[in-house]
């Protein structure tokens, strides 16, 4: 599949998603989360993930309020943070986050754990509010398979998006399939190990192979799986590296060989504990 910074996948109920964007979580807020955005945005980027619990939404729609760009070729996600699970507290949260935001509507709004014991009336909140037509999209994140189908069981909409960790040293391929079996799109946070596995020898390899730093190697990989890749950066380098992936493919071979780096090494979050 040919790529491009601007190729979009069509989720489950029609909306179109950048398959490629910018977390801003490593971003303070203020001048320096405005600053990154507006060079990610020079540079092509029109995907950006934020959080309530990132405490830069303001920033995020700031700078989606001023650019040229128009709004709607920008897509912007934010989330629900587990203080704020529950059905009024959900419905709350959200409208807090996008007046934060200043923009008059969110394109994709996501549960941003499985709080034990709420996430229910949680998402019966979230189909809610996308019938107000104020977010586009709901979605999901760190849901393991047994949390898709709990919530598959109770769900009037399915969620468009479910945004996990994911990098070939922690290839979670039955979830990747439960997830496109079911139509749900797989967004990959953390997709660079926050640099911990930069020195293995085989991403050392392929990157002299293809002539691409370690980081270009990871976020290739997610794309040729077709998963959505939301790599994190406050350096202009960095998010200037990230950008260029799209001048190379990586091999079946060598996919294969990177699959096969799966140790469940994880850097972030560990939903496995969670009922």
């Amino acid at each position: 599949m040919k790529m491009t910074i601007d190729s979009r996948v069509r989720l489950n109920n029609g909306v179109e998603m950048p398959y490629f964007g910018l977390g801003v979580y490593l971003a303070s807020a203020g001048k320096e989360v405005q600053q990154v955005m507006q060079h990610a945005l020079r540079l092509g980027y029109r995907l950006f993930d934020t959080a309530s619990m990132y405490d830069n939404e303001y920033d995020v729609g700031k700078v989606i309020r001023e650019s040229p760009i128009p709004r709607q070729d920008i897509f912007v996600t934010t989330k629900l943070w587990n203080s704020d699970h529950g059905y009024d507290k959900s419905i709350k949260a959200f409208h807090k986050s996008l007046e934060r935001m200043g923009l008059a509507y969110i394109d994709l709004y996501l549960i941003h754990w499985p709080v034990e014991g709420l996430r229910h009336e949680s998402w019966r909140a979230l189909e809610s509010l996308r019938e107000t037509g104020k977010c586009r999209a709901i979605g999901v994140s760190n849901y393991l398979i047994r949390h898709l189908e709990e919530l598959l069981g109770y769900a009037r909409v399915i969620p468009a998006v479910n945004q996990v960790e994911f990098t070939p040293f922690l290839y979670l391929k039955d979830l990747l399939d439960f997830c496109c079996l079911h139509h749900i799109q797989l967004e990959s946070y953390s997709p660079l190990t926050r640099g911990k596995k930069f020195r293995d020898p085989l991403l050392q390899e392929l990157s002299r192979k293809y002539q691409k730093t370690p980081a270009q190697i990871l976020i290739r990989w997610n794309l040729q799986h077709e998963v959505v890749v939301i790599p994190k950066s406050s350096r202009p380098e960095r998010i200037e590296e990230n950008a260029a992936v799209f001048d190379f493919t990586i091999s079946p071979e060598d996919m294969e060989s990177l699959n096969q780096l799966d140790q469940n090494y994880r850097v972030s979050w560990n939903p496995t504990r969670i009922p």
